[in-house]
């Protein structure tokens, strides 16, 4: 009795020596919290993960990648970088996607929340926070990890929060690109009308004869100094009449032909704007490249019993050691 009741001295004794002396609480204990974890981990809820991995592309633009003078344009086929995996991020944490799958999968009565409780959503978002979450890898890919105690929703949510990437990506693009095709159509349409006022403008003085003003008016005026010299009075008051038109007419007709050359040049470029900006309105590609999707598991994820299980009684039985020497310590 007093081998077993002596003081534990780290000093002196063996510790090895020393369970051996006290083994039987420790056994006691040890099985104890080997069958508590054991019925601990049997009562937690099966949950299982299914995993999407994908790639952010570039964030170049439509129009400048399909509209470029280039022939091809590999911009738009690149992964994207840092920056685009970190927007991306961002968007998978938006309340837009979260809404939606929250309204798709009913996950109030999925998850069991009392929708009488003090804050049920605060629960619903926690235990979307638990179930959900996404991540960088070190390849700058992104993982969308999702556990649930229904495999095949598991897989479909996964697969859901990754489609609803590029529908609220291009929402969100759409509505930007709407008001800048807006702008851009108003100043096109505006020009459009110009150009053809002008146009309009010079082609009533080339009725009244003022074709090529400075063509005409070199070869009016050789023609009539020839009859001025020749003596043809006739001829020379016909070429008079008409370069009185050219006089009259001559500085309208180059100042419309200059500024219409000018608002045709400014309507070209603004006409390329313009498709640009229909293209960027109208037209939408996916946001990331899929490399895998979520499957349906065939085995739990979690919980991992024989850990908890492992864990616990290593715990248990470290507590317990720990307890019975500072209990004899505090006997002597």
């Amino acid at each position: 009795m007093s081998e077993i009741n002596s003081p534990y001295n780290f000093d002196s004794s063996s510790l090895l020596a020393y369970i051996n002396r006290r083994k039987l609480p420790l056994i006691i204990i040890t099985l104890i919290a080997v069958v508590v974890s054991t019925v601990v981990s049997l009562l937690i809820e099966e949950k299982y993960r299914s995993t999407v991995v994908l790639y952010p592309t570039s964030s170049a633009s439509v129009s400048n990648s399909l509209l470029s003078d280039k022939i091809i344009d590999k911009e738009i086929l690149n992964f994207g970088e840092e920056e685009e995996v970190e927007q991306l991020i961002q968007i998978l944490h938006s309340y837009a996607i979260r809404d939606r799958i929250i309204q798709k999968y009913n996950l109030m009565d999925h998850y069991d929340i009392d929708l009488d409780s003090k804050f049920p959503k605060t629960h619903l978002f926690r235990e979307m926070e638990s179930n959900i979450s996404f991540k960088r890898t070190e390849f700058m890919s992104i993982e969308i990890e999702v556990l649930d105690k229904d495999p095949v929703i598991a897989a479909k949510i996964a697969n859901d929060i990754a489609a609803l990437v590029d529908t609220t990506m291009n929402a969100m693009q759409h509505e930007r690109a709407n008001k800048a095709l807006k702008i851009v159509e108003n100043e096109y349409l505006n020009l459009v009308d110009r150009v053809s006022d002008l146009e309009d403008s010079l082609t009533a003085i080339r009725k009244k004869g003022v074709i090529y003003y400075e063509s005409q008016a070199e070869v009016f005026n050789d023609a009539y100094a020839t009859a001025i010299l020749e003596g043809k009075t006739g001829r020379a008051k016909e070429i008079e009449k008409k370069l009185a038109v050219l006089a009259e007419y001559g500085g309208a007709y180059v100042s419309l032909r200059d500024l219409l050359l000018h608002e045709t040049e400014k309507l070209s470029i603004l006409e390329s704007k313009y498709r640009e900006a229909k293209v960027d309105a109208q037209a939408f590609l996916p946001h990331k490249y899929i490399v895998n999707r979520g499957e349906v598991a065939e085995k739990k994820a979690y919980p991992i019993r024989w850990l908890i299980v492992l864990i616990s009684t290593l715990g248990a039985f470290i507590f317990a050691l720990f307890t019975i020497i500072v209990y004899d310590n505090v006997k002597k």
